[in-house]
């Protein structure tokens, strides 16, 4: 069961692409973060989840959301499909202990080893404002992040 809306989301501490440590406290009292759980690196529906991030992060920018996207997947995977895709916005390893964070968030597929399509809006005072969560097999839309964009008014 993922955190409910109303709850502080959990923190964590995780290397972005270029090993840097991306903390989600970072951000508290000073942005909002969307943190977008997906599966793989390099599968075909992540990589048009992601994709359509990259080509629309203007509009999580304008409404003062930091993108955060998280996955099982190493450091290097990371660096090298950012660096593919042109992907600019953190691409955090939750690669050990495997899964922990998304675990923590309550989308952890134990079965398969990955991330549910889990994302959650975070105001700035680590509250969780909006989620959705959907299977491995269906990506989310744009227009569901645009929705949450409203619980920011």
């Amino acid at each position: 069961m993922s955190i409910e809306i109303g709850r502080n989301a959990p923190d964590f501490a995780l290397a972005d692409q270029y090993g840097q440590t991306v903390r989600l406290s970072d951000f508290r009292g000073r942005r909002n973060v969307a943190v977008v759980f997906y599966p793989l690196a390099f599968s075909g529906i992540c990589g048009g989840e992601l994709r359509e991030l990259r080509d629309n992060a203007d509009e999580f920018a304008g409404h003062g959301v930091q993108l955060l996207s998280v996955s099982v997947d190493s450091v290097f995977s990371h660096r090298v499909w950012a660096d593919q895709e042109g992907l600019e916005f953190p691409l955090l390893s939750d690669f050990w202990p495997h899964g922990a964070v998304a675990r923590a968030y309550g989308v952890f597929d134990d079965a398969k080893g990955v991330a549910l399509r889990g994302a959650f809006l975070i105001d700035t005072e680590g509250v969780v404002l909006w989620k959705i969560v959907n299977p491995v097999s269906r990506a989310r839309s744009l227009d569901d992040y645009r929705k949450a964009f409203a619980e920011l008014s």
